[in-house]
């Protein structure tokens, strides 16, 4: 008997990993995770501080994966089943912010405290007395400001790893050991010719100044994420429901589809739905990015979220929960924030393995310096070891990628793109081809009909009336429009049977008994139909930027459908701004060669590719590919979704069906073609800013190392201090996050 092969189930999950510092944390955490059987793939995010894991549901199981989190010393919990994504981002906000203000605090004391350390140790320096006072200050700094970092140190220790706080546990800890032994033995050092110097001012500077980085690295990672909670926050929480005649209100929980909300002047909306009547202009801002409110009126789609500025109507619910508009988008953010870009492996690397080097670097530091100048050197040796220890910062590394990725898919939002994670963000800036398909992309995609050429015996309301009968079965824009004219000339319809969608090229089926086809010359062809360019009644051929379909009965063309669909405004400008930035434009659409190649020359395209099927769409992006090309496809109907799949970067317009969306790596929020030269600059900026944090995280750590080691002792008899290397450690994270921030304003084509 043959093996039948099945493939394995993936599911996926995300949860918060609580108590990581630094880029080893996440490293280990990761590790954990990757190492379980069934783990197909798994990233630990530091500026989120969650997990994202895709896994095998029959392998392993989503409380195995907290175990493992938890047994790296690392807490983690699963969301809770019916919580929803603002009451989860809210109640993170709210933890962010207390750890933060509780860093703030345990910072500016440790300051302080350190300043008056410092006071007492330069007036009375070698003081008995004093150095018992200063030990008992720093003693109380150590077991209050600094407990976190040593309790995970030793959870670290004892999982038998390092981090971030195992460098600063033993830097301080080691300068606290030397001055508490010089303290009550200073005869010791005094028999061996060394000064019995103690350090308590400097342990108490480097726990305050590393708490006081992280406190504002903390809230400068908070504003990386401000886009998604401003879109969170825009639900109110609640409506207001139509209950036996009566309104009452109701927690968004429990509104359920199908019920009636109300909604007032200057209220948010707050679910999606269908207006049943009244009529206001809403603000859509937050969805599209458009400043001008939208006239709404009785059979209108509403989105929760949106704002209600003028009029006072009732709509009945459609979407709620997880399945609204707005839940999507929060969704897809999440997705793409907690998703990690493929630089992102360089910094994983390195900071697997940067804590055990640095430990090694810091005993070598002391080793050299003790046996080179002596034992007179101990105190030199151990600031130098110290320093090496607090300076170096893998906290740098671990930030770099994931503060830019949350920023820019953040201002993506803000500018109307919707970016799917981390690698589409690094793939869009290597684009160096655009391929547009036509109706709905460069066109507006609500085309009309033009006019009807009778060929035979039939009437025009004749023709159209077959046509019709077959094309208000099929969601295709110009089978819309046909429809429109129908209903708009009063047409009397036939049922039809039989019907088929030949996608990309037409429809066929059996109307009042007849063969009936209506599609493009390539589907006449297909069916033997004999086809010649019809002419308008003044004698001219077709018109160049239209478009005709052929209606067949029996195996005769009885007539021609002239279907015309206008330009968007912005299309020709999206061009010129894609050619400005290097960019090669092609048209490639299914539509008749005459009209692409109007449509192309009007907005300064200079390659066209027509008349062509759903997998000739596909094959021509594989023929690009195979030339070295980075090809970004921009489509809307489910004709473009195979396109879309197959090229680098997917790109569907805001109208386009949900297949379109789904396979598509960015969705545009407004139509309007300048969203795609806007995402591409966009990308740009984002890996140059990732560049510069991983260039500055490890150049801050390849010259910072060495200095603190005293290389430059020997020339300049310059040491660096313990204080000034903590100073220097927590400045390195907080300019990394800064320098991602800076996206939040970032210019784009």
């Amino acid at each position: 008997m043959a093996t039948q092969l099945v493939a394995a189930k993936e599911d996926s999950i995300s949860f918060p990993v609580t108590g990581m510092t630094c880029a080893a944390c996440q490293a280990r955490v990761q590790r954990a995770l990757a190492s379980e059987p069934g783990v197909i793939d798994a990233y630990v995010n530091l500026v989120t501080n969650s997990a994202a894991v895709r896994y095998d549901p029959a392998a392993v199981s989503p409380p195995r994966l907290i175990e493992a989190v938890r047994a790296t010393g690392y807490e983690a919990a699963l969301p809770a089943a019916d919580e929803s994504s603002a009451v989860t981002m809210s109640r993170r906000q709210d933890a962010e912010a207390r750890d933060a203000r509780e860093l703030a605090i345990k910072a500016t004391v440790s300051v302080v405290i350190g300043i008056v350390a410092m006071g007492i140790s330069m007036t009375l320096m070698g003081n008995a007395l004093a150095n018992y006072g200063l030990l008992g200050l720093t003693a109380t700094v150590l077991a209050w400001a600094g407990r976190d970092i040593y309790r995970r140190a030793w959870k670290a220790v004892r999982h038998g790893s390092a981090d971030m706080n195992t460098l600063v546990a033993l830097g301080t800890g080691s300068a606290f050991v030397y001055s508490l032994i010089a303290t009550i033995a200073p005869s010791l050092f005094a028999r061996n010719g060394i000064a019995p110097d103690v350090y308590y001012e400097a342990v108490i500077f480097i726990i305050g100044l590393v708490l006081a980085g992280r406190a504002i690295e903390a809230r400068a990672r908070r504003k990386t994420s401000e886009a998604l909670r401003r879109l969170v926050t825009l639900l109110p929480p609640g409506a207001r429901v139509e209950e036996s005649g009566k309104f009452v209100e109701k927690p968004l929980a429990e509104v359920r589809s199908g019920e009636v909300v109300v909604v007032r002047p200057g209220e948010r909306i707050p679910v999606d739905g269908v207006l049943v009547d009244g009529s206001s202009d809403v603000d859509e801002s937050m969805l599209t990015g458009e400043p001008l409110p939208v006239a709404k009126t009785k059979g209108d789609l509403v989105v929760g979220g949106t704002l209600n500025t003028t009029g006072a109507f009732r709509y009945r619910a459609t979407s709620v929960g997880a399945e609204s508009v707005l839940a999507r988008i929060v969704a897809l953010m999440e997705e793409a924030q907690s998703s990690r870009a493929p630089i992102q492996r360089l910094a994983d690397k390195v900071s697997a393995v940067f804590v055990p080097v640095v430990l090694v670097i810091a005993i070598v530091t002391f080793i050299a310096w003790y046996f080179i100048a002596g034992p007179t050197a101990l105190p030199h040796a151990i600031a130098a070891a110290v320093s090496v220890l607090i300076i170096a910062c893998p906290c740098a590394m671990g930030l770099a990628i994931p503060t830019a990725v949350m920023v820019a898919t953040g201002r993506g939002a803000e500018m109307g793109l919707l970016i799917k994670g981390g690698e589409v963000l690094q793939r869009a800036g290597d684009v160096d081809t655009v391929v547009l398909d036509k109706t709905g992309t460069v066109t507006e995609g609500t085309p009309t009909v033009a006019r009807v050429i009778a060929m035979g015996a039939l009437t025009d309301a004749e023709i159209l009336a077959y046509a019709t009968a077959l094309e208000r079965h099929s969601e295709h824009p110009v089978a819309a429009a046909i429809v429109r004219a129908a209903v708009g000339r009063d047409v009397s319809l036939s049922p039809a049977t039989e019907f088929r969608s030949r996608t990309g090229s037409g429809v066929t089926g059996k109307v009042r008994g007849h063969d009936v086809a209506v599609g493009n010359a390539a589907l006449m062809r297909e069916r033997g139909v004999a086809v010649e360019d019809p002419r308008h009644p003044d004698g001219s051929s077709s018109l160049e930027a239209s478009s005709e379909l052929y209606v067949a009965v029996d195996g005769l063309v009885v007539g021609v459908i002239v279907v015309s669909d206008s330009l968007r405004p912005t299309s020709r400008e999206a061009v010129q701004r894609l050619l400005e930035m290097e960019v090669d434009v092609v048209l490639l659409t299914g539509d008749r060669l005459r009209t692409a190649e109007a449509i192309a020359t009007e907005i300064g395209v200079g390659r066209v590719v027509a008349e062509v099927l759903p997998q000739d769409k596909v094959a021509e992006i594989r023929r690009l590919q195979t030339l070295g090309r980075v090809v970004a496809m921009v489509g809307d109907g489910i004709n473009d979704a195979p396109a879309l799949a197959q090229s680098d970067v997917g790109i569907s317009m805001p109208k386009g069906t949900d297949i379109a969306i789904e396979a598509s790596d960015i969705a545009l929020m407004r139509s309007d073609l300048r969203g795609v030269p806007a995402a591409i600059s966009l990308s740009r900026q984002t890996m140059a800013t990732m560049k510069q944090n991983l260039f500055w995280a490890f150049v801050y750590n390849v010259i910072g190392i060495p200095i603190a080691a005293g290389v430059l002792y020997p020339f300049t008899g310059l040491m660096l201090s313990p204080i000034i290397a903590s100073a220097a450690m927590a400045l390195s994270s907080v300019s990394v996050v800064t320098n991602s921030l800076r996206l939040r304003h970032a210019r784009v084509a």
